[in-house]
């Protein structure tokens, strides 16, 4: 194999191949997502989160990052509802212990179990709160919001979650990451103000039924568009800081987009009401603390030490927190 081949080989290997294997909505839309999230919340909280917002964007791709590293992080960001059969959406059993009684623990893991682990996020949060951790809070605020995000894509509702089982490898970063890096700019992510949830697992649950609804037409839109463009203008490549990648062309992206008929702003849009929803409710549950006091406590340090230049600067250490 001459070294001009070889040269290739390994560029496609590691650069080409990755850039249509990506995970959950892609970088850009889950920050995206939890920076939006913020502006859903009453004054109280939005002044708490707001001066945050900076942490909150940059940390929402934490779970991803953590999910090629960590021992059982990967089934916290979908749930193969389609294993369970057609009537999945309506005979599956909600509640954790009635599931594992009908299938194996085991099982249920291997599939998934994001709506399960959205309200263990919630019970860690809402402790957060009583205990009044910034840590914990911030940590735990930026990665409910990646989870949330996750339940809202269709792909993470199924088996065929990359188009692997219909023979369209790459699908899930084209409609995650692609479509989102094109378009988001055009959305209208400011909604309505939060709310609270009453039935946190119910909320979950609500939310991956009605994105696994989607799967079909996510699927059947792109084989038939695919069928009308030819390999040369159906992918591009774009120069990504010092590497080469290859993506969807923005000719295909846009008309996969358009017969979408606003189904990706759709759940980003819902991703983003759901999730101040849930910090909303979780700061209730814990009885409404008062976090502007420990902002301000927060800012005080801050300014002693920038009195102090010889002290050494303290830094928001952020810690795993177990279930």
């Amino acid at each position: 194999m001459s070294m001009r081949v070889k040269t290739f080989f390994w560029s496609f290997l590691f650069i080409v191949l990755p850039s249509f294997y990506t995970w959950g909505w892609g970088f850009a839309a889950h920050k995206h997502i939890n920076r939006c999230a913020v502006f859903t919340l009453p004054p109280t909280l939005f002044t708490f989160y707001k001066h945050y917002v900076g942490y909150l964007t940059e940390h929402a791709v934490n779970p991803d990052k953590r999910r090629y590293v960590v021992e059982g992080e990967a089934p916290k960001h979908y749930i193969d509802l389609d294993y369970y059969g057609d009537d999945a959406v309506s005979q599956l059993p909600r509640e954790w212990k009635q599931i594992i009684q009908k299938y194996s623990e085991e099982t249920v893991i291997a599939h998934g179990i994001v709506p399960w682990h959205i309200c263990q996020m919630k019970a860690a949060l809402t402790a957060a709160f009583k205990s009044k951790s910034l840590e914990k809070i911030l940590k735990l605020s930026a990665d409910i919001g990646h989870y949330i995000a996750d339940a809202n894509v269709p792909l993470h509702t199924t088996q065929n979650y990359d188009g692997q089982l219909t023979g369209q490898e790459g699908i899930h970063g084209l409609w995650e990451t692609r479509l989102p890096e094109l378009f988001k700019e055009q959305y209208d992510c400011f909604l309505g103000k939060a709310t609270y949830v009453e039935n946190p697992l119910m909320r979950a649950w609500e939310a991956v039924i009605q994105a696994h609804r989607l799967v079909n037409s996510v699927l059947t839109l792109e084989k038939d568009l695919s069928n009308t463009f030819s390999s040369f203008n159906k992918f591009s490549f774009e120069q990504k800081g010092t590497s080469l990648r290859k993506v969807y062309s923005e000719a295909y992206a846009s008309a996969y987009h358009e017969r979408l008929a606003g189904q990706v702003e759709q759940q980003m849009r819902v991703a983003i009401k759901m999730l101040g929803d849930f910090w909303l409710t979780c700061w209730i549950d814990a009885g409404k603390p008062n976090l502007v006091d420990l902002l301000i406590v927060q800012l005080e340090e801050a300014s002693i030490e920038e009195r102090l230049p010889s002290a050494k600067k303290s830094k928001l250490i952020v810690r795993e927190c177990g279930d």
